[in-house]
């Protein structure tokens, strides 16, 4: 293959850290943290994509202190001694393997369900009560509950960067709590902290400047966000480029240095007139460094794909238009999901041109941590 795979091993620069390629590992639950630690056989799961040469691993969804921030079982916290022991042990290895990494910082809201570990007695918070549009879950956040979950979302920053971590990402997607006060259909509130596209805006503003205000000006701080929910693949925050420019200039002010765009397949427009997909547009309007991710090697998304294929492996994809995309500075960077959880060594086979070594994304390996 005569392809010039230049553009993914280039290293990136973001204040004093310096990934070795613009490779990273995406965040992937993976519910083999047993009472919210990550034990030997996930810092074995890390080290062996950062030996393998991914320039930055994102780690799976990691809790915040606050009594309703999971929403599954075995999923890792990311507060209390025996959890932040386990993630130094997973910093040190990735380290030891010369690749960087990041926590993702994580509140599920209303996705929680009564019953759900730690505490089964916990409900699912939300901006407004509600899982999806007309249909409630759990408890409204009040404004204390706000200044609470704020106030969780700096401490599990701060004790990121006191750990040796190199950056962190704030996981604002998906339909999970934050998304949900961003996200109208989901936040009805009638106080600062609801209606216009602003205002919905400041609970994730206020998270930013809080771990911006924790970890100083030269800790690299990342935002995932998405368009689509889990509650509704179609749904959309923004539906032009002027809402977008919007949606992320109060962002930028708050001190995110790289914008994590969610998408189920980076090749598709996100605006008509445009090929540029979200991350695209998102690097074009607000001058800031974007990550890319979908289906990354992979013919299939991640719902269709893992869950609804009757297919028991999913179809290898070529890169060629990936390669394009970084080539011109669409995004800086992408993230791969399920192609390197399937094989660790994705990325060296790919820079070797060993395509055909590629293992081909199977769902069973879902039920194993390798």
């Amino acid at each position: 293959m005569s392809m010039n795979l230049e553009p993914l091993f280039e290293p990136f620069e973001i204040h004093n850290l310096t990934l070795r390629n613009r490779v990273a590992m995406a965040p992937m639950t993976r519910n083999f943290s047993p009472g919210g630690v990550p034990g030997d056989d996930v810092v074995a799961y890390y080290r062996r994509r950062a030996e393998a040469g991914v320039g930055l691993i994102i780690t799976e969804g990691t809790t915040v202190n606050h009594p309703a921030a999971n929403g599954y079982p075995n999923v890792p916290a990311f507060h209390g001694e025996q959890a932040l022991a386990g993630w130094k042990k997973v910093v040190d290895a990735v380290h030891e393997a010369g690749g960087a990494i990041f926590p993702q910082l994580w509140h599920v809201g209303a996705v929680r369900k009564e019953g759900i570990e730690p505490d089964p007695s916990v409900p699912g918070y939300s901006p407004s009560g509600l899982f999806a549009p007309g249909k409630p879950n759990g408890k409204a956040m009040t404004k204390e509950d706000i200044r609470d979950v704020i106030q969780a979302f700096g401490d599990a920053a701060q004790d990121a960067k006191a750990l040796g971590f190199d950056g962190v990402e704030i996981h604002g997607a998906h339909g999970y709590l934050l998304d949900q006060f961003l996200w109208e259909g989901t936040n009805q509130r009638d106080d600062e902290y609801g209606g216009s596209l602003e205002n919905r805006l400041r609970f994730v503003v206020e998270i930013v400047e809080e771990v911006r205000h924790r970890v100083g000006p030269d800790f690299p701080i990342m935002l995932r966000f998405s368009q689509w929910k889990q509650q509704d693949y179609e749904a959309r925050l923004v539906h032009s480029p002027d809402e977008l420019e919007r949606f992320l200039t109060p962002l930028v002010a708050a001190g995110v240095d790289i914008f994590h765009a969610s998408t189920r397949r980076f090749w598709e427009p996100e605006f008509e007139g445009s090929h540029l997909n979200l991350a695209g547009w998102t690097q074009k309007l607000s001058g800031k460094p974007t990550m890319s991710v979908g289906s990354v090697g992979l013919t299939e998304d991640f719902i269709s794909g893992t869950f609804a294929s009757t297919q028991a492996a999913v179809e290898k994809a070529g890169i060629d238009e990936l390669v394009e995309r970084m080539n011109n500075h669409e995004f800086e960077l992408i993230a791969v999901g399920r192609a390197l959880l399937q094989d660790p060594e994705w990325l060296v086979k790919v820079r070797d041109g060993r395509f055909d070594e590629i293992e081909a994304f199977a769902r069973k390996s879902l039920e194993t941590l390798y």
